[in-house]
């Protein structure tokens, strides 16, 4: 079921990007008395799995769910209908009319999609808000993985700032961000009672973006193990209760959620002994013998349990500006991260990927807020990628388009036929070397 949520969830959200993308090159060009001849949702080669001709313009929805396109009169496009272009220019082709209404017409479809990034992230912090912990509730501090190790991070640090960012929020992925894409000199931590600056070391960006680190992270939050609910299995034959907490697995101390699970790793059918306080005063020893999965049959407080959850709420009025900005930080992140890419500090067969990559960004059950967020994030990239320079893209249109406003010179119609073609190609290229990455990492 869960790849069936996710794929559905892929599949809506590029419907609603890809619609509303060629509906701002669509009705400027009907603004402007161009003919639109087609108007697709998703590709058709061959045939189509609906479509209804009204007045000049066919609908449809094509059989391959991703992308989609408009075919206006007049203009080389992904039909490559050159028979068109080789007769007398007419008054409703997109050939025909001012280069400044050809530019507007090219550039509706991003323009779109920037306003739709825009407008999702404000409708989210209007209805959702923004829900956080502060960092200062971590009584515990962190607890470091092995690649926060490498950074000199130890268990029980208290995060104090990544160069000049503090750390007033418990998000992890703020850390990393900062690293992959900011280059600061050092982490700053508190240990002990004392400040202690860790120096981030030069290969830490790449190795947090290598493919099998993804998610991985440097710290997490520490936290006590304590059982929420026993919900069934070895635990309830067993004795054990809500509100036990678990502090020894086989003679190990397991004070800590993190020792806990490192403790019950690979024990499948076997009979381990626990160490357990309750009522945070007395000490039973009771044994269990875990499933055939090394399930043991409990749930786990988790850090909303130990720190008082935060929630920002925003009016309406600041939700706009809030969901401009956020719009913005996110494509400014996205163009740091190619600048670092073009520098060799991260690698893009490590950051790149297709569709299947695009699908994981989803969650595994439906989540409005996640598919909201995905969703806004995807429109926003979709409008910086299709402004991009290379023919076949909005972006290359663009180029030609301006050229011609300052130099008065239209290239002519075979040269565009050319340059889209090799667009195309470059296209297609990109979109293969993407998809055998994705399939490449599924061996590793």
């Amino acid at each position: 079921m869960g790849i069936i949520s996710i794929a559905a969830q892929l599949i809506l959200s590029l419907s609603i990007l890809v619609v509303l993308h060629e509906c701002g090159h669509f009705f400027p060009a009907k603004w402007f008395k161009t003919r639109v001849e087609k108007f697709y949702l998703f590709f058709n080669p061959g045939f189509s799995l609906f479509k209804k001709q009204i007045g000049e313009t066919e609908y449809g929805i094509g059989w391959i769910p991703f992308g989609g396109y408009v075919k206006i009169s007049g203009m080389i496009d992904e039909s490559m209908d050159t028979e068109q272009m080789e007769a007398e220019p007419q008054p409703w082709e997109f050939r025909s009319k001012p280069a400044w209404q050809r530019l507007v017409i090219m550039l509706g479809g991003v323009t779109v999609n920037f306003i739709l990034g825009i407008l999702i992230f404000a409708g989210m912090m209007w209805y959702w808000g923004e829900t956080y912990y502060n960092a200062s509730d971590l009584k515990y501090g962190v607890h470091a993985s092995e690649l926060g190790k490498d950074l000199g991070i130890q268990d029980g640090d208290h995060i104090i700032a990544i160069g000049d960012v503090k750390f007033d929020r418990y998000k992890p992925s703020l850390i990393t961000q900062e690293i992959v894409l900011n280059d600061p000199k050092a982490l700053i931590v508190n240990r002990n009672g004392q400040d202690v600056s860790l120096p981030v070391p030069a290969d830490m960006a790449q190795k947090l973006t290598k493919y099998e680190n993804k998610g991985v992270g440097l710290f997490a939050a520490r936290l006590p193990q304590q059982v929420k609910k026993v919900t069934g299995g070895a635990a309830e034959k067993s004795g054990m209760k809500d509100g036990d907490r678990i502090i020894g697995v086989n003679g190990t101390n397991t004070f800590f959620l993190h020792d806990f699970r490192d403790a019950m790793e690979n024990k499948k059918e076997e009979k381990v002994n626990f160490t357990i306080l309750r009522n945070e005063a007395d000490t039973v020893n009771i044994s269990a013998t875990l499933s055939p999965e090394g399930k043991l049959g409990i749930e786990h407080v988790m850090l909303n349990g130990y720190a008082p959850q935060q929630k920002q709420k925003y009016s309406l009025a600041q939700a706009f500006p809030k969901g401009v900005s956020t719009s913005y930080d996110f494509l400014t992140g996205q163009l740091k991260a190619f600048k670092q890419m073009f520098a060799g500090k991260i690698k893009a067969t490590d950051s790149l990927g297709s569709v299947f990559s695009i699908a994981n960004m989803f969650d595994r059950s439906w989540d409005w807020e996640r598919f909201w967020y995905v969703t806004a994030m995807l429109s926003i990239l979709l409008g910086f990628f299709n402004l991009l320079p290379i023919p076949a893209l909005d972006g290359g249109y663009v180029v030609f388009l301006l050229w011609e406003v300052i130099t008065g010179k239209k290239p002519n119609d075979k040269f565009m036929e050319y340059a889209t073609m090799v667009g195309f190609f470059i296209l297609i290229g990109l979109m293969i070397f993407a998809l055998g990455l994705d399939v490449s990492k599924w061996f590793k």
